[in-house]
């Protein structure tokens, strides 16, 4: 009898332990518990479209097209056909392993993707055999389509989620896309959208019994958002276009607004060569081409020095710190003689001996003896060259130089302005302005981006302020007002300063070193340079030719668009840089070129650098030019 007692006990004691436990799982633990970790349960992927990218003018630059991914559940595989499969797939048995294993080290219960981005016909055929292979399904989602082959640096492209990024986001699926560069990075939340899922219920025959808990967790899939650009997608062409065959970076901004009407790094590539199944092969050209680098945005990256461009930023020093007004004379002869018993010797170009040159002149024919001089005076009004260093930094860094401008890209340089601390550590202390004397005529030290030397222009066109610049112009419909890039930011100089420097660099083009390419109806204001260009070759330090470079904005009173270009051993900023330069400004405001300019625009179009990039052309050392 007090067996058969406790044989009842503790069966009933088992009986409510099970029951508490089903009670706690099903009921307490059930609204809270992951249905994707439920082995009986199987999620369902709906990829969302990723949004469009439009120009400034509602021009579409990116776009979608239905892609069909083979996917595999790896523990749901059955013993099947492998050849006819691979066959069927157009990929060899070695390769079908390769990928199975990869597949089911991910994880064996959840699906991935086996083979991207079938052709559509591939799709059409492997769709009705699919049925005979289980654990293989079809999954439809968007990639990516460029109905304009122009501006990949600046969109970018996207790439799989891999196993790394799920790590850090719980929300990735491996197999997904996301935006590896440019825009499609940088504005990947935005533009990428919510995946919806779908979870079924399975019984223990792994056969679909209909939808898990009917349907409480299920979501539908949102799609991305629209995004507008600030982009002028025939500006940007247009000078794609007449970089072609030669190597280097223009970025235009519009001075009143800080928004990027172009921003061309060349060479470059079709961005429709990051997508579909060539994808791969494309990656390892372009990112292996390690001369051209075509992969490189060298308008966010690349650093030069400025060269004569950045004579205007020390005029305007100049004249605030009060050492020189439009009036100061200065002289040159063939160049500037500085150093030890004048023994060192900076060349200049502008022709004028003997006779008085001041600052209208000298920025029109750019002489480097007068911002050599003008240099010393700012470093020497100061107790020390420690102290007149440190104000020279400030001032130019107040033009948004030596640190990152803050634009909405995901890629970028600092450059470097030096201060007086630079110099202490390099010199002990036992330096002078003439030991730096080429940062007068922006070479030295200094160094900065395109994109850098380009807002420099825009503050100058503003007479003394400028927005950060940006890319992104609308979400949607509606504006951005981001305080960040509608605040201006004001340099250290009173923009009553800016009248005369302008007044010079407008003589740039009416007399000066541009005047051959200048626009009628047009009043451009610019200065040209010539930056040296050397490399350490062996532990040796050689000269190769030298960049063209040239600042720009237009018009002169209410400009509408501010430019730098940079060509790499282009020459003098007069024979290449200018007139590249004077072409997108007449194709931007006027919205074509003039007839009677026809013959140069041929000439920059059929213009081809080539050879200088494959023979590495060195020239012999020289003094600085322009």
């Amino acid at each position: 009898m007090k067996r058969n007692f406790l044989l009842f006990f503790l069966i009933t004691m088992a009986g409510l332990v099970l029951l508490g436990r089903l009670f706690q799982l099903q009921v307490i633990r059930g609204a809270d518990q992951n249905p994707v970790k439920n082995a009986a349960v199987k999620v369902e992927y709906e990829f969302p479209e990723r949004g469009y990218v439009y120009d400034r003018n509602g021009k579409l630059l990116v776009a979608n097209q239905l892609s069909y991914d083979v996917m595999i559940i790896p523990q749901e595989v059955k013993p099947l056909d492998t050849l006819e499969f691979c066959t069927l797939l157009k990929i060899s048995k070695e390769d079908f392993v390769k990928r199975y294993q990869k597949a089911k080290n991910y994880a064996p219960w959840l699906p991935s993707v086996f083979l991207k981005q079938l052709a559509k016909e591939d799709f059409a055929f492997l769709q009705e055999k699919l049925h005979k292979y289980k654990g293989f399904y079809i999954q439809k989602r968007s990639i990516r389509n460029y109905p304009i082959a122009s501006a990949a640096n600046v969109l970018g492209y996207i790439s799989e989620v891999n196993e790394e990024d799920t790590k850090k986001n719980p929300n990735y699926q491996q197999g997904e896309l996301t935006g590896s560069s440019g825009v499609e990075k940088m504005y990947d939340s935005i533009l990428r959208g919510v995946k919806g899922k779908k979870y079924l219920h399975r019984d223990r025959l792994n056969k679909i019994i209909g939808s898990y808990k009917d349907g409480i967790y299920d979501t539908i899939a949102v799609n991305g958002q629209d995004i507008t650009l600030t982009i002028d997608s025939e500006l940007q062409q247009y000078g794609e276009l007449l970089m072609r065959g030669k190597r280097g970076a223009i970025v235009a901004i519009e001075p009143s607004t800080g928004e990027i009407l172009a921003a061309v790094s060349m060479p470059t590539y079709d961005p429709n060569e990051m997508v579909g199944r060539q994808r791969k092969l494309n990656s390892v050209r372009l990112f292996g081409d390690t001369i051209g680098q075509p992969m490189y945005d060298k308008g966010l990256n690349a650093l030069y020095p400025p060269g004569s461009p950045f004579k205007v930023v020390n005029a305007l020093i100049g004249l605030q710190e009060g050492v020189i007004d439009e009036q100061t004379p200065f002289y040159c002869n063939h160049g500037f003689r500085y150093g030890s018993r004048t023994k060192e010797f900076m060349g200049c170009h502008c022709g004028i001996v003997g006779l008085p040159i001041r600052l209208h002149v000298a920025i029109s024919e750019s002489c480097n003896s007068y911002f050599a001089n003008t240099y010393i005076r700012i470093i020497n009004k100061y107790k020390n060259s420690t102290l007149g260093m440190d104000a020279w930094s400030e001032h130019v860094k107040s033009f948004g130089l030596g640190n990152y401008l803050g634009y909405d890209l995901p890629t970028g340089q600092k450059g470097l302005i030096p201060d007086g601390k630079y110099y202490d550590d390099r010199y002990q202390y036992s330096w002078g302005p003439t030991t730096n004397i080429s940062n007068s005529i922006g070479q030295g030290e200094v160094s900065m981006t395109p994109i850098q030397l380009a807002n420099v222009t825009a503050a100058i066109a503003n007479r003394g302020y400028f927005y950060t610049p940006h890319i992104l112009k609308k979400v949607n419909k509606s504006s951005i007002n981001n305080p960040k890039y509608t605040t201006p930011k004001y340099t250290s100089i009173d923009p009553k300063y800016f009248p005369p420097i302008i007044d010079g660099m407008e003589e740039v083009f009416k007399t000066g070193t541009a005047k051959w390419v200048k626009i009628d109806g047009i009043d451009i204001v610019g200065k040209t340079g010539t930056a040296e260009n050397f490399v350490i070759r062996n532990g040796v330090r050689t000269q190769l030719k030298d960049h063209s470079i040239l600042i720009a904005f237009a018009p002169k009173d209410n400009p509408k668009i501010a430019i730098a270009v940079f060509v790499d051993n282009g020459g003098f900023g007069s024979t290449i840089a200018a007139p590249i330069t004077s072409l997108l400004v007449e194709k931007y405001i006027n919205g074509k070129i003039a007839p009677k300019r026809k013959w140069i625009e041929d000439r920059m179009l059929n213009l081809s650098l080539q050879s200088i990039y494959e023979k590495k052309i060195v020239l012999p050392a020289k003094t600085l030019l322009d």
